[in-house]
């Protein structure tokens, strides 16, 4: 049944990304929430309006004034991300579910804001030192980038004992087969 909601949170390297794409390519009942953000695009990859809504500060903080946000945040310095009502409108409006690839804060915000229309998903790493390993292997960050991501990690990890379901990703393929079947579970409700 549509007008429902599935949220993805991980700290930073845990694979949630590649777990709500998988859910987008085997699941035509889903659509993908854009993110605004203000950060600069990863490499030549990441499409506006596709991968995320890449807005000014000023723009994002005229929308914020405009009250256009479900949620909202500041994630690091000067970059903020936030969830536009407009998408979660667009998606339902296609009779589809929606499915978030947010940060751990926004997501606590979305499992509140939703309430019983949503499923809260954490998806984590055995460890720490295989997230490392994980965020060095993109080769996307520098060292103090990778330090303040990893120091953040360790204090998103308090936080999954408020969602739904903790998704240990160490294997991708059982990862994505869990998903699908808490997806499965949850619309069938």
């Amino acid at each position: 049944m549509p007008g429902k909601a599935i949220i993805f949170c991980a700290p930073s390297g845990s694979g949630k990304t590649t777990i709500v794409k998988h859910l987008l390519q085997n699941n035509s009942d889903l659509g993908f929430s854009i993110s605004a953000v203000t950060r600069d695009k990863r490499g030549r990859s990441e499409v506006d309006g596709k991968d995320y809504h890449f807005l000014t500060p000023d723009q994002f903080k005229e929308k914020i004034l405009n009250d256009e946000f479900i949620e909202w945040e500041e994630v690091y310095a000067g970059n903020y991300y936030g969830t536009l009502k407009s998408e979660i409108e667009r998606i339902w409006n296609e009779g589809k579910n929606v499915i978030f690839d947010v940060d751990v804060k926004g997501g606590l915000s979305l499992k509140k804001y939703f309430g019983d229309k949503a499923l809260a998903i954490f998806v984590k790493v055995p460890s720490m030192e295989i997230l490392e390993q994980r965020l060095r292997g993109r080769g996307t960050e520098s060292e103090d980038g990778l330090s303040r991501r990893l120091f953040k990690a360790n204090f998103e990890m308090s936080f999954q004992d408020q969602f739904d379901i903790v998704l240990v990703n160490e294997h991708l393929d059982t990862s994505l087969a869990e998903a699908q079947r808490l997806y499965n579970e949850f619309k069938a409700k």
